[in-house]
């Protein structure tokens, strides 16, 4: 099969081996990929992952290896944790946490940027009929942003900022604002800003933005030791700090604030599907406008390309 792998350099391979399910699982037929952040971190070194990429897709369910055929033939996506199954995190349904788990296309598990992909039965969810392809591709980022809410209760009357206009901040946005709550999306990017002003949103240019202490969340989804001390400076005393991206850098960072305000820090990571495909089914948000561009399997490597471009957003891939 076709494959886009990543062994000290990314490359599209034509012959790739093509995967067998395993007991309890099911072979997946790729239709859509998603390419994310992660994706372009592995190519850095992030994990030293080495193997095909990939964990935003959909697809069809081809082959199962169990007795229970119920998805066969049906359109899915697949929560990318694979955990074993038996520690008290499985057990509470916390696959995320599992410390013998495997991450597709991030950690001992091959992606989903191939013909071809498997995962558990218990990984799956049927996509409702009413949502795309385009659509469903984008239920792992939101539900990323969803676990904020399976974290947090954050009153409506609150004031909340999202810091950060690319695909993760973006998505948090869209997600918190049909959830009611009383939001503002900061950016530096008016185009982008401007999609989700356009589904309600409120927005704000960063260089626009007064920074006092207002805000009693503030999630910061900028991927940048800049703006994780500009949500800082932007936190209440005693308000939460979010942390949606991995911020990595050997600048040192002042800490003390947090002390002197008692400030919470909470980190969010992945969040379950399936609220996320509920929310796509019922139209509260539109997830289109943040699609780049739509490029064929056998051009995956300008697919990449183009995602590291400043002005794109989302950067999708059809098999």
């Amino acid at each position: 099969m076709k494959a886009v792998v990543f062994d000290n350099g990314l490359k599209l391979e034509k012959n790739y081996e093509k995967p067998v399910p395993k007991k309890g699982e099911a072979l997946i037929k790729v239709n859509t990929i998603g390419i994310c952040n992660t994706d372009y971190e592995i190519t850095l070194g992030y994990m030293g992952y080495k193997g095909i990429l990939g964990h935003e897709f959909t697809g069809v369910v081809e082959e199962i290896n169990d007795d229970d055929k119920s998805l066969a033939g049906k359109r899915v996506v697949g929560e990318i944790n694979c955990g074993c199954g038996e520690c008290e995190w499985c057990r509470k349904g916390l696959e995320r946490h599992c410390p013998n788990r495997s991450t597709l296309g991030i950690w001992k598990r091959e992606g989903c940027f191939a013909e071809y992909v498997c995962l558990p039965l218990k990984n799956l969810l049927e996509i409702p009929q009413n949502v795309s392809d385009e659509e469903a591709v984008f239920v792992e980022p939101l539900a990323a942003a969803l676990e904020i809410l399976e974290q947090l209760h954050i009153p409506p009357y609150k004031k909340v900022v999202v810091l950060g206009d690319g695909k993760l901040g973006l998505m948090i946005a869209l997600a918190l604002n049909a959830a009611g709550l009383n939001l503002t999306l900061v950016g530096k990017h008016q185009n982008k800003l401007d999609i989700a002003k356009a589904q309600g949103v409120k927005t704000k240019l960063l260089n626009e933005l007064e920074i006092k202490k207002e805000y009693d969340f503030v999630i910061e989804a900028t991927g940048s030791v800049s703006g994780l001390e500009t949500s800082l400076a932007l936190t209440k005393p005693r308000g939460t700090l979010i942390l949606k991206s991995t911020v990595a850098a050997s600048k040192e960072f002042n800490f003390a604030p947090v002390v002197v305000d008692e400030i919470t820090i909470i980190g969010s990571r992945c969040g379950q599907f399936a609220p996320a495909l509920r929310l796509l089914a019922s139209k509260r948000i539109d997830v289109k406008p943040l699609i780049t561009d739509i490029f064929k399997l056998d051009d995956s490597i300008a697919a990449f390309e183009k995602n590291q471009e400043k002005s794109a957003i989302k950067v999708l891939v059809k098999v």
